[in-house]
C-alpha cells in the first residue's frame, strides 16, 4: 500500500477533533458518579480508537483517559518521549463540567520506519 507523506505524519488537528467528540458524546450531560467511571473511560477510549482507525493511517496509538471528581484536588501529569519528532506525536485534551475533570491523551507512533541514520531522535 502506498501512503502519501500526510498519512505518515501525526495530524494533531484530526486527533483533537476525535478526542473532543468522544468526550462530549460521553460526558456532556453527566454528573460525577464513581460507579460509572470505568464505563465512561472505556467508552471514550473505544470511541477514539474507532475514529483513529478510520483515518487509515500507519500509526500505533496509545490512549489514556483520566476522569476525576471536581473537588478542588490538584492533578499533575507528565510525559516524556523518545521518538521520531517528524512523524510521531501526541494530543492532550483537558475538559470539565460542573462535577468532573477529564484528561484524554492520544499518542501516535508511526509504523513506517525509515533508515535510523537519516533522522536524529
Amino acid at each position: 500500500m502506498d501512503y502519501n507523506n500526510d498519512d505518515q505524519e501525526f495530524n494533531g488537528e484530526d486527533v483533537e477533533r476525535i478526542i473532543k467528540s468522544a468526550i462530549v458524546d460521553n460526558l456532556a450531560e453527566v454528573s460525577y458518579k464513581t460507579s460509572k467511571i470505568n464505563d465512561w473511560t472505556n467508552s471514550i477510549i473505544s470511541d477514539c480508537l474507532k475514529e483513529l482507525q478510520s483515518l487509515n493511517r500507519q500509526f500505533k496509538y496509545v490512549i489514556t483517559c483520566i476522569i476525576m471528581q471536581k473537588n478542588g484536588a490538584g492533578l499533575d501529569t507528565v510525559a516524556s518521549f523518545y521518538w521520531d519528532q517528524s512523524k510521531d506525536g501526541y494530543c492532550k485534551i483537558s475538559w470539565q463540567n460542573p462535577t468532573l475533570h477529564a484528561i484524554v491523551t492520544v499518542y501516535g507512533m508511526s509504523v513506517n520506519i525509515d533508515d535510523p541514520n537519516e533522522h536524529e531522535f
